[in-house]
Protein backbone atom coordinates (compact mmCIF):
# COMPACT_ATOMS: atom_id res chain seq x y z
CA UNK A 1 0.00 0.00 0.00
CA UNK A 2 1.39 3.37 -0.97
CA UNK A 3 -0.06 5.52 1.46
CA UNK A 4 2.00 3.45 4.17
CA UNK A 5 5.18 4.70 2.16
CA UNK A 6 3.88 8.22 2.89
CA UNK A 7 1.92 8.07 5.80
CA UNK A 8 2.16 11.80 7.75
CA UNK A 9 1.71 11.63 11.58
CA UNK A 10 -1.33 12.85 11.72
CA UNK A 11 -3.68 10.51 8.66
CA UNK A 12 -7.68 11.02 8.49
CA UNK A 13 -10.23 8.76 7.04
CA UNK A 14 -13.11 9.59 5.95
CA UNK A 15 -15.78 8.82 3.59
CA UNK A 16 -19.23 8.14 3.32
CA UNK A 17 -21.30 5.07 5.60
CA UNK A 18 -20.43 1.78 4.90
CA UNK A 19 -17.50 2.10 2.28
CA UNK A 20 -15.39 0.80 4.97
CA UNK A 21 -13.17 3.19 6.58
CA UNK A 22 -12.74 1.76 10.11
CA UNK A 23 -12.09 -1.15 8.61
CA UNK A 24 -8.80 0.50 6.38
CA UNK A 25 -8.44 2.70 9.09
CA UNK A 26 -7.90 0.00 11.26
CA UNK A 27 -5.67 -2.17 8.93
CA UNK A 28 -3.13 0.89 8.58
CA UNK A 29 -2.81 1.02 12.20
CA UNK A 30 -2.04 -2.00 12.55
CA UNK A 31 -0.04 -2.29 10.15
CA UNK A 32 2.26 0.79 11.13
CA UNK A 33 2.89 -0.77 14.60
CA UNK A 34 3.48 -4.04 12.71
CA UNK A 35 6.44 -2.07 11.39
CA UNK A 36 7.64 -0.75 14.77
CA UNK A 37 6.00 2.35 14.90
CA UNK A 38 3.89 3.66 18.22
CA UNK A 39 0.30 4.51 16.87
CA UNK A 40 -2.50 5.93 18.16
CA UNK A 41 -6.16 4.95 16.76
CA UNK A 42 -8.81 6.86 17.55
CA UNK A 43 -12.86 6.61 16.12
CA UNK A 44 -15.34 9.41 16.38
CA UNK A 45 -18.19 7.49 14.76
CA UNK A 46 -21.42 7.68 16.55
CA UNK A 47 -21.96 3.97 15.92
CA UNK A 48 -18.22 3.14 16.12
CA UNK A 49 -17.70 -1.17 16.47
CA UNK A 50 -13.99 -0.29 16.82
CA UNK A 51 -13.91 -2.51 19.98
CA UNK A 52 -15.69 -5.58 17.95
CA UNK A 53 -13.77 -5.38 15.03
CA UNK A 54 -10.23 -4.98 17.40
CA UNK A 55 -11.98 -7.77 19.66
CA UNK A 56 -10.65 -5.69 23.04
CA UNK A 57 -12.69 -3.61 25.20
CA UNK A 58 -11.96 0.17 24.42
CA UNK A 59 -12.94 3.62 25.95
CA UNK A 60 -12.65 6.99 25.82
CA UNK A 61 -9.40 6.67 27.49
CA UNK A 62 -6.02 5.20 25.28
CA UNK A 63 -5.10 1.78 26.09
CA UNK A 64 -3.12 -1.01 24.60
CA UNK A 65 -5.01 -3.56 21.50
CA UNK A 66 -3.89 -6.84 22.91
CA UNK A 67 -2.06 -8.96 20.50
CA UNK A 68 -0.24 -5.52 18.24
CA UNK A 69 2.55 -3.99 20.34
CA UNK A 70 2.94 -0.18 20.16
CA UNK A 71 -0.95 0.08 19.28
CA UNK A 72 -3.18 1.74 21.47
CA UNK A 73 -6.87 2.68 20.70
CA UNK A 74 -9.64 4.93 22.15
CA UNK A 75 -13.56 5.67 21.22
CA UNK A 76 -14.31 9.74 21.52
CA UNK A 77 -17.99 8.89 22.47
CA UNK A 78 -19.66 11.48 20.50
CA UNK A 79 -23.31 10.92 22.08
CA UNK A 80 -21.36 12.05 25.29
CA UNK A 81 -19.38 14.80 24.27
CA UNK A 82 -22.94 16.09 22.71
CA UNK A 83 -25.04 15.59 26.21
CA UNK A 84 -22.14 17.28 28.03
CA UNK A 85 -22.32 19.76 25.56
CA UNK A 86 -25.57 20.90 25.70
CA UNK A 87 -25.83 21.19 28.97
CA UNK A 88 -22.43 23.88 28.90
CA UNK A 89 -25.20 25.79 26.36
CA UNK A 90 -28.47 25.29 28.47
CA UNK A 91 -27.26 26.60 31.71
CA UNK A 92 -26.98 30.11 31.34
CA UNK A 93 -31.02 29.50 30.58
CA UNK A 94 -31.86 27.67 33.61
CA UNK A 95 -34.06 29.48 35.78
CA UNK A 96 -34.80 31.86 33.23
CA UNK A 97 -36.55 30.18 30.67
CA UNK A 98 -39.67 27.48 30.75
CA UNK A 99 -39.60 24.50 30.64
CA UNK A 100 -40.68 24.03 27.47
CA UNK A 101 -38.12 26.63 25.82
CA UNK A 102 -35.09 24.89 27.21
CA UNK A 103 -36.59 21.37 25.59
CA UNK A 104 -36.93 23.41 22.43
CA UNK A 105 -33.54 24.52 22.37
CA UNK A 106 -32.19 21.01 23.76
CA UNK A 107 -33.62 19.73 20.47
CA UNK A 108 -31.96 22.58 18.48
CA UNK A 109 -28.98 20.90 19.73
CA UNK A 110 -29.93 17.15 18.71
CA UNK A 111 -28.65 17.24 14.80
CA UNK A 112 -25.64 15.92 13.24
CA UNK A 113 -23.63 18.71 13.69
CA UNK A 114 -23.64 19.22 17.79
CA UNK A 115 -22.65 15.65 17.71
CA UNK A 116 -19.48 16.20 15.25
CA UNK A 117 -18.63 19.63 16.98
CA UNK A 118 -18.54 18.28 20.40
CA UNK A 119 -16.41 15.54 19.29
CA UNK A 120 -14.14 17.79 17.18
CA UNK A 121 -13.78 19.65 20.54
CA UNK A 122 -12.90 16.89 22.37
CA UNK A 123 -9.43 15.67 20.19
CA UNK A 124 -8.78 19.11 18.86
CA UNK A 125 -6.18 18.87 21.79
CA UNK A 126 -4.38 16.11 20.37
CA UNK A 127 -4.06 17.91 17.17
CA UNK A 128 -3.09 20.92 18.42
CA UNK A 129 -0.47 19.26 21.01
CA UNK A 130 2.85 17.91 20.52
CA UNK A 131 2.37 14.50 19.38
CA UNK A 132 5.85 13.19 20.09
CA UNK A 133 5.43 14.20 23.94
CA UNK A 134 2.52 11.36 24.05
CA UNK A 135 4.80 9.11 22.58
CA UNK A 136 3.52 8.57 19.21
CA UNK A 137 4.59 8.45 16.01
CA UNK A 138 1.02 8.53 14.34
CA UNK A 139 -2.14 9.16 15.65
CA UNK A 140 -4.98 8.00 13.32
CA UNK A 141 -8.51 9.10 13.21
CA UNK A 142 -11.07 7.41 11.76
CA UNK A 143 -13.93 9.54 11.07
CA UNK A 144 -12.43 13.44 10.47
CA UNK A 145 -14.85 16.33 10.76
CA UNK A 146 -16.61 17.81 7.76
CA UNK A 147 -15.31 20.57 5.94
CA UNK A 148 -18.37 22.41 7.01
CA UNK A 149 -17.41 22.37 10.78
CA UNK A 150 -14.15 23.15 10.04
CA UNK A 151 -14.87 26.13 7.94
CA UNK A 152 -17.78 27.00 10.66
CA UNK A 153 -14.53 26.79 13.53
CA UNK A 154 -12.63 28.85 11.90
CA UNK A 155 -14.12 31.72 11.49
CA UNK A 156 -14.37 35.02 14.07
CA UNK A 157 -16.09 34.31 16.75
CA UNK A 158 -18.65 37.23 17.97
CA UNK A 159 -20.75 34.40 19.69
CA UNK A 160 -22.25 37.06 22.72
CA UNK A 161 -23.51 39.73 20.28
CA UNK A 162 -24.22 36.79 17.71
CA UNK A 163 -26.62 34.43 19.82
CA UNK A 164 -27.84 37.12 21.77
CA UNK A 165 -30.12 37.94 19.05
CA UNK A 166 -30.08 34.20 16.92
CA UNK A 167 -30.61 32.04 20.47
CA UNK A 168 -33.53 30.34 18.00
CA UNK A 169 -33.26 28.56 14.96
CA UNK A 170 -29.78 28.22 14.72
CA UNK A 171 -28.83 24.84 13.47
CA UNK A 172 -25.08 24.75 14.34
CA UNK A 173 -24.17 27.80 16.02
CA UNK A 174 -26.01 27.04 18.97
CA UNK A 175 -23.48 23.95 20.03
CA UNK A 176 -20.40 26.37 18.95
CA UNK A 177 -21.90 28.38 21.76
CA UNK A 178 -20.81 25.68 24.32
CA UNK A 179 -16.83 25.35 22.82
CA UNK A 180 -14.76 25.04 26.27
CA UNK A 181 -11.81 25.49 24.11
CA UNK A 182 -9.11 28.21 24.02
CA UNK A 183 -8.53 30.19 20.70
CA UNK A 184 -5.06 29.70 20.41
CA UNK A 185 -5.94 25.66 21.31
CA UNK A 186 -8.30 25.73 18.21
CA UNK A 187 -5.92 27.71 15.93
CA UNK A 188 -3.22 25.12 17.04
CA UNK A 189 -5.28 22.35 15.10
CA UNK A 190 -6.52 23.85 12.20
CA UNK A 191 -2.61 24.62 11.60
CA UNK A 192 -1.91 20.86 11.98
CA UNK A 193 -5.11 20.03 9.30
CA UNK A 194 -3.68 22.22 6.88
CA UNK A 195 -0.12 21.53 7.32
CA UNK A 196 0.71 18.67 4.33
CA UNK A 197 3.85 17.30 6.33
CA UNK A 198 1.96 16.27 9.69
CA UNK A 199 -1.28 15.32 8.43
CA UNK A 200 -3.03 13.80 5.46
CA UNK A 201 -6.34 13.23 4.68
CA UNK A 202 -7.71 9.56 3.40
CA UNK A 203 -10.67 9.87 1.62
CA UNK A 204 -12.40 6.14 1.44
CA UNK A 205 -14.60 4.88 -1.19
CA UNK A 206 -16.03 2.03 -2.62
CA UNK A 207 -16.01 1.32 -6.48
CA UNK A 208 -19.72 2.69 -6.94
CA UNK A 209 -21.05 5.78 -8.39
CA UNK A 210 -22.58 7.34 -5.38
CA UNK A 211 -19.66 6.78 -3.14
CA UNK A 212 -16.82 8.33 -5.80
CA UNK A 213 -19.36 11.35 -6.00
CA UNK A 214 -19.02 11.63 -2.29
CA UNK A 215 -15.67 11.21 -2.14
CA UNK A 216 -15.37 13.91 -4.72
CA UNK A 217 -17.26 16.45 -3.47
CA UNK A 218 -15.34 15.74 0.18
CA UNK A 219 -12.38 16.47 -1.68
CA UNK A 220 -13.67 19.72 -2.93
CA UNK A 221 -14.25 21.23 0.30
CA UNK A 222 -11.12 19.92 1.83
CA UNK A 223 -9.13 21.35 -0.99
CA UNK A 224 -11.06 25.07 -0.82
CA UNK A 225 -9.38 24.58 3.09
CA UNK A 226 -6.31 24.64 2.23
CA UNK A 227 -6.49 20.62 3.40
CA UNK A 228 -4.40 19.39 -0.37
CA UNK A 229 -2.70 16.57 1.10
CA UNK A 230 -5.26 14.17 0.42
CA UNK A 231 -5.06 10.48 -0.66
CA UNK A 232 -7.88 8.04 -2.31
CA UNK A 233 -8.34 4.49 -1.23
CA UNK A 234 -10.53 2.54 -2.94
CA UNK A 235 -12.29 -0.27 -0.70
CA UNK A 236 -13.46 -3.59 -2.20
CA UNK A 237 -12.36 -3.82 -5.70
CA UNK A 238 -13.99 -6.97 -6.89
CA UNK A 239 -12.71 -9.54 -9.92
CA UNK A 240 -14.65 -12.34 -10.65
CA UNK A 241 -12.71 -16.15 -9.84
CA UNK A 242 -15.72 -18.21 -11.81
CA UNK A 243 -15.79 -16.19 -15.19
CA UNK A 244 -19.41 -18.00 -15.80
CA UNK A 245 -21.19 -16.81 -13.04
CA UNK A 246 -23.47 -14.39 -13.67
CA UNK A 247 -23.62 -11.91 -10.63
CA UNK A 248 -19.89 -12.21 -10.17
CA UNK A 249 -19.09 -10.80 -13.78
CA UNK A 250 -22.38 -8.54 -13.68
CA UNK A 251 -20.43 -7.20 -10.45
CA UNK A 252 -17.17 -7.05 -11.58
CA UNK A 253 -18.22 -4.76 -14.85
CA UNK A 254 -20.42 -2.61 -12.76
CA UNK A 255 -17.30 -1.66 -10.50
CA UNK A 256 -15.04 -0.84 -13.85
CA UNK A 257 -17.71 1.59 -15.14
CA UNK A 258 -17.58 3.15 -12.10
CA UNK A 259 -14.15 3.25 -12.28
CA UNK A 260 -13.48 4.17 -15.27
CA UNK A 261 -15.97 7.79 -14.60
CA UNK A 262 -14.66 8.56 -11.78
CA UNK A 263 -14.42 12.52 -10.95
CA UNK A 264 -11.28 14.62 -11.91
CA UNK A 265 -11.34 15.37 -8.97
CA UNK A 266 -10.70 11.98 -7.18
CA UNK A 267 -8.26 10.87 -10.61
CA UNK A 268 -5.87 13.33 -9.77
CA UNK A 269 -4.99 12.15 -6.38
CA UNK A 270 -2.95 9.12 -5.39
CA UNK A 271 -4.75 5.83 -5.18
CA UNK A 272 -4.27 2.46 -3.29
CA UNK A 273 -7.11 -0.29 -3.79
CA UNK A 274 -7.92 -3.02 -1.85
CA UNK A 275 -9.55 -5.96 -3.37
CA UNK A 276 -13.03 -7.20 -1.74
CA UNK A 277 -12.67 -9.72 1.03
CA UNK A 278 -14.42 -12.86 1.78
CA UNK A 279 -14.50 -12.38 5.55
CA UNK A 280 -16.08 -10.14 8.30
CA UNK A 281 -13.80 -7.45 9.28
CA UNK A 282 -13.53 -8.91 12.97
CA UNK A 283 -10.69 -9.56 14.46
CA UNK A 284 -6.65 -8.76 14.41
CA UNK A 285 -6.20 -12.11 11.24
CA UNK A 286 -9.13 -10.22 9.24
CA UNK A 287 -7.99 -7.07 9.91
CA UNK A 288 -3.95 -8.03 8.92
CA UNK A 289 -5.77 -9.57 5.51
CA UNK A 290 -6.94 -6.53 4.31
CA UNK A 291 -3.59 -5.22 3.23
CA UNK A 292 -2.28 -8.40 2.21
CA UNK A 293 -2.39 -9.68 -1.64
CA UNK A 294 -5.46 -11.78 -2.27
CA UNK A 295 -3.28 -15.08 -2.27
CA UNK A 296 -2.41 -15.10 1.25
CA UNK A 297 -6.12 -14.85 1.91
CA UNK A 298 -8.17 -17.98 2.28
CA UNK A 299 -11.82 -17.97 2.32
CA UNK A 300 -13.59 -19.15 4.96
CA UNK A 301 -15.92 -22.32 4.98
CA UNK A 302 -19.29 -21.54 4.62
CA UNK A 303 -20.90 -22.33 7.85
CA UNK A 304 -23.08 -25.28 7.61
CA UNK A 305 -27.04 -25.07 6.97
CA UNK A 306 -30.25 -26.92 7.03
CA UNK A 307 -31.56 -27.97 3.55
CA UNK A 308 -34.25 -26.25 3.83
CA UNK A 309 -33.50 -22.27 3.43
CA UNK A 310 -35.91 -19.99 4.27
CA UNK A 311 -38.06 -18.31 1.92
CA UNK A 312 -38.35 -14.31 2.59
CA UNK A 313 -40.96 -12.22 1.65
CA UNK A 314 -39.91 -9.82 -1.79
CA UNK A 315 -40.91 -6.23 -1.99
CA UNK A 316 -44.08 -7.28 -3.78
CA UNK A 317 -45.34 -8.29 -0.21
CA UNK A 318 -45.52 -4.81 0.97
CA UNK A 319 -47.38 -3.82 -1.80
CA UNK A 320 -50.99 -5.07 -0.80
CA UNK A 321 -50.72 -3.41 2.59
CA UNK A 322 -48.93 0.01 1.11
CA UNK A 323 -52.29 0.27 -1.22
CA UNK A 324 -54.97 -1.07 1.30
CA UNK A 325 -56.11 2.85 2.52
CA UNK A 326 -56.56 3.52 -1.26
CA UNK A 327 -54.54 7.01 -0.61
CA UNK A 328 -51.98 7.91 1.16
CA UNK A 329 -47.95 8.94 1.93
CA UNK A 330 -45.03 6.64 1.25
CA UNK A 331 -41.58 8.15 2.46
CA UNK A 332 -38.97 6.22 1.88
CA UNK A 333 -35.75 6.85 3.98
CA UNK A 334 -32.03 5.72 4.56
CA UNK A 335 -28.39 6.68 4.23
CA UNK A 336 -26.57 7.22 0.97
CA UNK A 337 -26.20 4.70 -1.35
CA UNK A 338 -28.29 1.73 -0.09
CA UNK A 339 -30.63 2.39 -3.07
CA UNK A 340 -34.15 4.40 -1.38
CA UNK A 341 -34.44 6.44 -4.61
CA UNK A 342 -34.76 2.86 -7.00
CA UNK A 343 -37.32 1.30 -4.16
CA UNK A 344 -38.99 4.61 -4.33
CA UNK A 345 -39.55 4.43 -7.93
CA UNK A 346 -40.15 0.82 -7.53
CA UNK A 347 -42.95 1.09 -4.98
CA UNK A 348 -44.77 3.86 -6.87
CA UNK A 349 -44.89 2.20 -10.14
CA UNK A 350 -46.57 -1.05 -8.39
CA UNK A 351 -48.82 0.95 -6.85
CA UNK A 352 -50.14 3.10 -9.82
CA UNK A 353 -50.09 -0.49 -12.03
CA UNK A 354 -53.01 -1.56 -9.59
CA UNK A 355 -54.54 1.86 -11.02
CA UNK A 356 -54.16 3.99 -8.51
CA UNK A 357 -53.15 7.89 -8.62
CA UNK A 358 -49.50 8.35 -7.85
CA UNK A 359 -47.23 11.21 -7.30
CA UNK A 360 -43.49 10.43 -6.78
CA UNK A 361 -41.04 12.77 -5.38
CA UNK A 362 -37.64 12.52 -5.59
CA UNK A 363 -33.97 14.65 -5.23
CA UNK A 364 -32.08 11.88 -6.99
CA UNK A 365 -29.15 14.65 -8.46
CA UNK A 366 -28.95 12.15 -11.45
CA UNK A 367 -32.45 12.47 -12.07
CA UNK A 368 -32.32 9.17 -14.48
CA UNK A 369 -35.51 7.93 -12.52
CA UNK A 370 -37.52 11.06 -13.42
CA UNK A 371 -36.78 11.02 -17.01
CA UNK A 372 -37.28 6.77 -17.69
CA UNK A 373 -40.53 7.11 -15.38
CA UNK A 374 -42.28 10.18 -16.65
CA UNK A 375 -45.04 10.03 -19.17
CA UNK A 376 -44.79 6.31 -19.20
CA UNK A 377 -46.89 5.09 -17.17
CA UNK A 378 -50.78 6.15 -16.47
CA UNK A 379 -51.95 7.43 -13.24
CA UNK A 380 -48.06 8.16 -12.70
CA UNK A 381 -46.62 11.56 -12.12
CA UNK A 382 -43.25 12.42 -11.05
CA UNK A 383 -41.34 15.72 -9.79
CA UNK A 384 -37.86 16.71 -8.83
CA UNK A 385 -37.22 18.67 -6.13
CA UNK A 386 -33.59 20.95 -6.74
CA UNK A 387 -32.11 20.68 -2.82
CA UNK A 388 -29.77 23.07 -4.19
CA UNK A 389 -32.15 25.55 -5.55
CA UNK A 390 -34.48 25.08 -2.33
CA UNK A 391 -31.74 25.52 -0.12
CA UNK A 392 -30.95 29.07 -2.04
CA UNK A 393 -33.91 30.26 -1.64
CA UNK A 394 -34.23 29.38 1.86
CA UNK A 395 -30.58 30.68 3.23
CA UNK A 396 -31.82 33.78 1.13
CA UNK A 397 -34.97 34.11 3.24
CA UNK A 398 -33.13 33.77 6.33
CA UNK A 399 -30.10 35.75 5.76
CA UNK A 400 -33.13 38.94 5.21
CA UNK A 401 -35.00 37.85 7.97
CA UNK A 402 -32.70 37.34 10.57
CA UNK A 403 -29.52 38.76 9.47
CA UNK A 404 -31.28 42.27 9.96
CA UNK A 405 -29.53 44.48 12.52
CA UNK A 406 -26.49 42.22 12.71
CA UNK A 407 -22.29 43.34 12.12
CA UNK A 408 -20.45 41.69 9.51
CA UNK A 409 -18.91 39.22 11.33
CA UNK A 410 -22.48 38.48 12.78
CA UNK A 411 -23.57 37.84 9.43
CA UNK A 412 -20.58 36.03 8.42
CA UNK A 413 -21.42 33.48 11.24
CA UNK A 414 -25.07 32.84 10.00
CA UNK A 415 -24.14 32.83 6.05
CA UNK A 416 -21.63 29.62 7.58
CA UNK A 417 -24.06 28.18 9.69
CA UNK A 418 -26.77 28.21 6.76
CA UNK A 419 -24.24 25.87 5.07
CA UNK A 420 -24.90 23.37 7.06
CA UNK A 421 -26.45 19.78 5.86
CA UNK A 422 -28.94 20.20 8.50
CA UNK A 423 -30.09 23.91 6.42
CA UNK A 424 -30.33 21.57 2.90
CA UNK A 425 -32.86 19.14 5.25
CA UNK A 426 -35.14 21.15 6.32
CA UNK A 427 -34.98 23.64 2.99
CA UNK A 428 -35.95 20.62 1.37
CA UNK A 429 -39.09 19.32 3.70
CA UNK A 430 -40.17 23.03 2.98
CA UNK A 431 -40.94 21.67 -0.27
CA UNK A 432 -41.94 18.16 0.46
CA UNK A 433 -44.56 19.40 3.13
CA UNK A 434 -46.14 21.16 0.15
CA UNK A 435 -46.91 17.77 -1.42
CA UNK A 436 -48.07 15.94 1.54
CA UNK A 437 -51.79 17.65 1.48
CA UNK A 438 -51.46 15.81 -1.80
CA UNK A 439 -51.69 12.60 -0.03
CA UNK A 440 -55.23 12.99 0.90
CA UNK A 441 -56.62 12.53 -2.58
CA UNK A 442 -54.13 9.73 -3.74
CA UNK A 443 -50.49 8.19 -3.14
CA UNK A 444 -47.32 10.61 -2.19
CA UNK A 445 -44.19 8.85 -2.46
CA UNK A 446 -41.29 10.90 -1.10
CA UNK A 447 -37.53 9.95 -1.42
CA UNK A 448 -35.17 10.99 0.69
CA UNK A 449 -36.60 12.01 3.83
CA UNK A 450 -35.31 14.02 6.69
CA UNK A 451 -34.23 12.86 10.14
CA UNK A 452 -36.15 12.67 13.21
CA UNK A 453 -34.71 15.63 14.79
CA UNK A 454 -35.37 17.89 11.56
CA UNK A 455 -38.78 16.99 12.19
CA UNK A 456 -38.87 17.98 15.90
CA UNK A 457 -37.50 20.84 15.00
CA UNK A 458 -39.78 22.12 12.56
CA UNK A 459 -42.76 20.76 14.89
CA UNK A 460 -41.28 23.26 17.54
CA UNK A 461 -42.07 26.06 15.69
CA UNK A 462 -45.24 24.92 14.28
CA UNK A 463 -46.34 24.46 17.93
CA UNK A 464 -45.29 28.11 18.38
CA UNK A 465 -47.55 29.33 15.48
CA UNK A 466 -49.89 27.73 17.21
CA UNK A 467 -49.77 29.24 20.21
CA UNK A 468 -49.70 32.47 18.64
CA UNK A 469 -52.98 32.10 16.85
CA UNK A 470 -54.32 30.53 19.73
CA UNK A 471 -53.96 33.37 21.61
CA UNK A 472 -54.76 35.79 19.01
CA UNK A 473 -57.76 34.23 18.14
CA UNK A 474 -60.18 32.87 20.79
CA UNK A 475 -62.32 31.08 18.07
CA UNK A 476 -60.60 29.58 15.16
CA UNK A 477 -62.36 28.06 12.65
CA UNK A 478 -60.74 25.46 11.14
CA UNK A 479 -57.68 23.13 13.34
CA UNK A 480 -54.60 23.60 12.92
CA UNK A 481 -52.09 20.49 11.42
CA UNK A 482 -48.80 20.40 11.17
CA UNK A 483 -46.40 18.12 8.48
CA UNK A 484 -45.05 16.21 11.53
CA UNK A 485 -49.29 15.61 12.82
CA UNK A 486 -49.60 13.94 9.26
CA UNK A 487 -46.54 11.79 9.13
CA UNK A 488 -47.02 10.37 12.73
CA UNK A 489 -50.27 9.27 11.93
CA UNK A 490 -50.07 5.60 10.76
CA UNK A 491 -53.51 5.75 8.66
CA UNK A 492 -52.18 8.37 6.43
CA UNK A 493 -48.40 7.87 6.40
CA UNK A 494 -45.68 4.60 5.85
CA UNK A 495 -42.47 5.16 6.56
CA UNK A 496 -40.05 2.35 4.43
CA UNK A 497 -36.31 2.16 6.09
CA UNK A 498 -33.98 1.32 3.10
CA UNK A 499 -30.84 -0.84 4.23
CA UNK A 500 -27.83 -3.13 3.06
CA UNK A 501 -27.14 -5.97 4.03
CA UNK A 502 -24.06 -5.05 5.56
CA UNK A 503 -23.11 -4.29 9.01
CA UNK A 504 -22.40 -0.31 9.07
CA UNK A 505 -25.65 -0.06 6.75
CA UNK A 506 -27.94 -1.71 9.30
CA UNK A 507 -26.50 0.03 12.29
CA UNK A 508 -27.05 3.07 10.90
CA UNK A 509 -30.56 2.10 9.80
CA UNK A 510 -31.58 0.85 13.71
CA UNK A 511 -30.13 4.61 14.56
CA UNK A 512 -32.57 6.38 11.95
CA UNK A 513 -35.33 4.14 13.43
CA UNK A 514 -34.54 5.15 16.89
CA UNK A 515 -34.42 8.89 15.52
CA UNK A 516 -37.83 8.39 13.96
CA UNK A 517 -39.36 6.99 16.98
CA UNK A 518 -38.07 9.59 19.34
CA UNK A 519 -40.61 12.03 16.73
CA UNK A 520 -43.38 9.43 17.69
CA UNK A 521 -42.48 7.88 14.24
CA UNK A 522 -42.91 3.69 13.45
CA UNK A 523 -41.62 2.26 10.75
CA UNK A 524 -44.00 0.83 8.35
CA UNK A 525 -40.84 -1.87 7.22
CA UNK A 526 -37.12 -2.28 6.54
CA UNK A 527 -36.06 -2.99 3.04
CA UNK A 528 -33.11 -5.02 2.69
CA UNK A 529 -31.78 -3.48 -1.14
CA UNK A 530 -28.98 -5.35 -3.90
CA UNK A 531 -28.61 -8.56 -1.31
CA UNK A 532 -25.94 -11.23 -3.34
CA UNK A 533 -27.70 -13.65 -0.19
CA UNK A 534 -31.07 -13.21 -2.33
CA UNK A 535 -29.17 -13.62 -5.82
CA UNK A 536 -27.32 -16.70 -5.12
CA UNK A 537 -23.76 -16.85 -6.68
CA UNK A 538 -21.22 -19.95 -7.36
CA UNK A 539 -18.38 -17.40 -6.92
CA UNK A 540 -16.36 -18.36 -3.97
CA UNK A 541 -15.73 -15.12 -2.87
CA UNK A 542 -19.42 -14.05 -2.84
CA UNK A 543 -20.34 -17.29 -0.97
CA UNK A 544 -18.69 -16.02 1.87
CA UNK A 545 -19.71 -12.35 1.62
CA UNK A 546 -23.39 -14.02 1.16
CA UNK A 547 -22.73 -15.99 4.65
CA UNK A 548 -21.94 -12.67 6.23
CA UNK A 549 -24.75 -10.84 4.70
CA UNK A 550 -27.14 -13.91 6.70
CA UNK A 551 -25.77 -12.93 10.12
CA UNK A 552 -27.01 -8.73 9.09
CA UNK A 553 -30.65 -10.16 7.58
CA UNK A 554 -31.10 -12.32 10.78
CA UNK A 555 -30.14 -9.21 12.97
CA UNK A 556 -32.77 -7.56 11.14
CA UNK A 557 -35.30 -9.89 11.01
CA UNK A 558 -35.44 -10.99 14.70
CA UNK A 559 -33.93 -7.81 16.49
CA UNK A 560 -35.37 -4.66 14.94
CA UNK A 561 -38.07 -4.88 12.29
CA UNK A 562 -41.62 -5.27 12.44
CA UNK A 563 -41.84 -6.18 8.80
CA UNK A 564 -39.27 -6.99 6.54
CA UNK A 565 -38.85 -7.58 2.24
CA UNK A 566 -36.04 -8.47 0.69
CA UNK A 567 -34.61 -7.43 -3.03
CA UNK A 568 -31.81 -9.26 -4.75
CA UNK A 569 -29.23 -7.69 -5.91
CA UNK A 570 -29.65 -7.98 -10.04
CA UNK A 571 -27.07 -8.27 -13.09
CA UNK A 572 -28.97 -5.14 -15.08
CA UNK A 573 -28.82 -2.16 -13.18
CA UNK A 574 -32.60 -0.78 -11.80
CA UNK A 575 -33.39 1.92 -14.99
CA UNK A 576 -36.48 1.94 -16.93
CA UNK A 577 -40.08 0.48 -16.59
CA UNK A 578 -39.63 -3.32 -16.97
CA UNK A 579 -36.53 -3.16 -14.42
CA UNK A 580 -38.20 -1.58 -11.65
CA UNK A 581 -40.91 -3.72 -12.34
CA UNK A 582 -38.39 -6.80 -12.18
CA UNK A 583 -37.32 -4.99 -8.45
CA UNK A 584 -40.86 -5.48 -6.87
CA UNK A 585 -41.20 -9.25 -8.38
CA UNK A 586 -44.46 -10.63 -8.22
CA UNK A 587 -46.31 -12.64 -5.73
CA UNK A 588 -46.69 -16.21 -5.79
CA UNK A 589 -50.99 -16.88 -6.16
CA UNK A 590 -50.99 -19.63 -4.51
CA UNK A 591 -48.90 -19.44 -0.99
CA UNK A 592 -49.15 -15.37 -1.60
CA UNK A 593 -45.67 -15.58 -0.90
CA UNK A 594 -42.20 -13.91 -3.14
CA UNK A 595 -39.98 -16.70 -3.48
CA UNK A 596 -36.61 -14.81 -2.14
CA UNK A 597 -34.60 -17.72 -0.97
CA UNK A 598 -31.40 -17.89 1.06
Amino acid sequence: MDLLKHATPFLFFTGKGGVGKTTVACAVAIELADRGKRVLLISTDPASNLAEMLETPIGNVSKPVSGVPRLDAMNIDPEAAADAYRDRVLAPYRGRATEAEIQQIREELSGACTVEIAAFDEFAGLLGGDRSAMGYDHVIFDTAPTGHTLRLLSLPRAWSGFLEHNSRGASCLGPHSGLKMRQERFEAALAALSDPVRTTVVLVTRPESSALREAARTAGEFTLLALTNQRLVVNGAFHAIVRNDPIALALEQRGKAALDAIPPELAALPRDTISLKPMNMVGLPALRAVLSPDTAVKAPEPAHRSDKEPVLPGLATLIPALAEPGTGLIMVMGKGGVGKTTVAAAVALALADQGHTVHLSTTDPAAHLVQTLHGQVPGLTVSRIDPKAETEAYVAKIMETRGKGLDDAGRALLAEDLRSPCTEEVAVFHAFSRLVAKARAGFVVLDTAPTGHTLLLLDATGSYHRQVLRDSTPNPSARLVTPLMRLRDPDYCRVLLVTLAETTPVSEAAALQEDLRRASIEPFAWVINASLAAAGSRDPLLKARISAERDQIARVRHGVAQRLALIPWRTEPPVGVEQLRAVVGTIDSVTGSVDVRL
